[in-house]
């Protein structure tokens, strides 16, 4: 046992030795390209490596001789790499699935002009999308909160309609967000306080929060200092750039709206969700707004309501509505949450606050009230471009334990796990998933010395699985949005929330609900392979490349093959990669490729 140790130890000490050595020379490049930052792109930092780095002395890497066959004649006997031309400059915002023009062509009844809808593939864009002019590398968090360079999002409209409002202000070559908002001129941070009177977000109960209407987010960017993280959304250019905004000051973000299809979140995810002025008519289709927040709502889950028609009979001079109007929209809202077995907690100033039951025995008494129409159970996660219906979402039969404490939840077992109602996930292999990404993570961390350092703030796994990855990863410094495919063989999302971790459904044959240079890194475990055959590989990746920022990276594992056939794609799009072996050596088939966007803006000769 004791030589099969030393074996084992002296080849994992090889292959870590050979990992650093072979890729010292990329990410010393890496290194000097983001810290040159600020708009110095990737011309100077070329310049200093030629006299600095001697690339000559690494070894390529070679697949040959470990995988004959397919791997050897995948790359090589082909001809150049296609290469993608920049898109015009005007589509240095472009969101596909957001598209302004597209969107006006759809029914504006229940906000369904501003969901999702994307373009036939004939209208597909297959260029690369510009960054503006001036572009620079966003400031490092906790900075960024409050600072976001004005070239990276050159709109001042929010600073003119919401400049009483204590939104955001523009002072010289920045925004300025000072925390405020339309709910609490006097700062988020005495907002929240008022909030944790009554909600206990303090000791770790509250982890994942949803807010609706996000404006600039500033109410999620305050949380993460009490280890709270929140899915903002607000729906494209209902404000101008106030999600771009928000995801510039690295705030988790997303384009979104409540209207007619469902959230795509899993139920039971959150355990606050938070309105503040979010103009969504929560009394309207027989409360059908407030039963989709009660289906993302955890048992015991708390939801704020701030602003109209709160306190009506004292603002509603103010708000400059009838008081007859404002009385019958609290009624329903109070009528419906009654319906759902909503308790009401606290109402002071504008602010109510009511909390779900936490389980179905605490309201038995809705079993008899005829207006309780009970959605299937079994559909309660199948949302992906689902219509949202006005019926209530049953508590589940196994809850499979208490939910625990932040960060205790994060490595623990999730219930749904417990329970047994992930199919193909036991508790069993959920620990032994959490080790294999401890493991990779670590691999990563080796690899790319950035990834803890602070310069990677948003991060995105394409394939999230049980969230391994980011939890493995987390850090105050950095947030990961896990997504689920929507093709995914397992339904693993609601467990990822249990972990106090965030995430989306989403088809990667479809534009992410995000702007163009939103993420710094991006994981993509099994992606390509996982649609392969489901859709065009250039669209994904294209699509990475639009919300990936200029010199921000991209760690690909997948097979030899596939990554081979990736290598050369993305070749032709202006990224710069190294191929590496697995971490427990190169006989396994699985391969890390990694990849950073370099550094270009737009110009006037672009052609599309």
């Amino acid at each position: 046992m004791a030589t099969k140790s030393n074996a084992d130890g002296r080849t994992r000490g090889s292959v870590q030795i050979f990992i650093v050595a072979g890729l010292c020379c990329f990410f010393y490049i890496l290194g000097a390209w983001q810290r040159s930052g600020f708009g110095k792109g990737d011309s100077i930092a070329l310049e200093i490596t030629k006299t600095k780095a001697d690339c000559s002395i690494i070894p390529s890497l070679s697949f040959e001789s470990h995988h004959a066959g397919e791997a050897g004649k995948i790359d090589e006997s082909d001809s150049k790499p296609k290469v993608f031309e920049p898109c015009h400059p005007r589509y240095t915002d472009y969101t596909p699935c957001q598209d302004q023009k597209r969107a006006m062509t759809f029914p504006r009844e229940d906000m369904n002009y501003r969901e999702r809808h994307c373009p036939p593939e004939e209208e597909k864009l297959h260029c690369l999308i510009p960054a503006p002019k001036g572009y620079v590398t966003p400031f490092p968090w906790p900075k960024s909160r409050d600072y976001v360079p004005y070239a990276n999002a050159p709109y001042k409209s929010l600073t003119v309609e919401k400049a009483v409002q204590n939104w955001i202000q523009y002072e010289g070559n920045v925004f300025r967000f000072p925390g405020g908002g339309t709910q609490f001129p006097q700062g988020a941070d005495k907002y929240i306080d008022q909030l944790a009177s009554v909600i206990p977000i303090k000791n770790g109960t509250v982890r994942t929060a949803l807010d609706t209407g996000c404006g600039v987010a500033s109410w999620g960017a305050y949380l993460l200092s009490r280890d709270v993280i929140a899915m903002s959304f607000a729906p494209r250019d209902s404000h101008e750039a106030q999600v771009q905004f928000a995801l510039e000051r690295g705030v988790p973000a997303v384009i979104g709206v409540l209207g007619t299809i469902k959230l795509p979140y899993p139920s039971r995810a959150f355990d606050m969700a938070h309105c503040s002025r979010c103009l969504i008519p929560w009394g309207v289709n027989d409360g059908k707004y407030l039963m989709e927040v009660d289906r993302v709502l955890r048992p015991g889950g708390y939801w704020v309501l701030s602003g109209p028609p709160i306190n009506w009979k004292n603002n509603y001079k103010s708000w400059q509505r009838p008081k007859e109007e404002l009385e019958e929209e609290q009624r329903k809202i109070e009528e419906v949450a009654k319906l759902l077995c909503w308790e009401k907690k606290s109402e002071k100033g504008e602010t109510a606050i009511w909390q779900k039951r936490v389980n179905s025995d605490s309201c038995s008494s809705r079993q008899d009230d005829s207006r309780a129409t009970f959605c299937n159970s079994n559909e309660a996660d199948d949302v992906w471009y689902k219509k949202m219906e006005g019926c209530i979402t049953p508590y589940p039969d196994e809850v499979g334990g208490e939910l625990k404490p932040f960060p205790e939840r994060l490595h623990a077992v999730p219930p749904r796990i417990a329970s047994g109602s992930v199919p193909g996930v036991s508790v069993d292999s959920y620990l032994e998933d959490n080790n294999k990404w401890k493991k990779h993570v670590s691999a990563y961390k080796r690899i790319n010395k950035l990834i803890d350092s602070g310069r990677y703030r948003n991060v995105m796994d394409m394939n999230a699985g049980l969230g391994g990855f980011a939890a493995a990863l987390t850090s105050p410094k950095l947030w990961v949005m896990n997504v689920l495919p929507t093709i995914a063989e397992k339904n693993t999302l609601g467990a990822v929330y249990e972990r106090g971790l965030i995430g989306i459904y989403h088809d990667w044959c479809e534009g992410f609900s995000t702007y163009p240079r939103t993420y710094d890194l991006i994981h993509a475990y099994g992606v390509l392979s996982l649609y392969n055959g489901k859709c065009n590989w250039e669209d994904i990746l294209l699509e990475m490349d639009r919300i990936l920022r200029p010199e921000g990276a991209v760690i690909f594992r997948d097979e030899v093959d596939v990554l081979i056939k990736v290598k050369k794609i993305v070749g032709g799009m202006r990224w710069d990669t190294k191929m590496v072996d697995h971490e427990d050596g190169p006989l396994v088939p699985e391969k890390v490729l990694v990849a950073v966007k370099q550094y270009w803006v737009g110009n006037s000769t672009s052609t599309q």
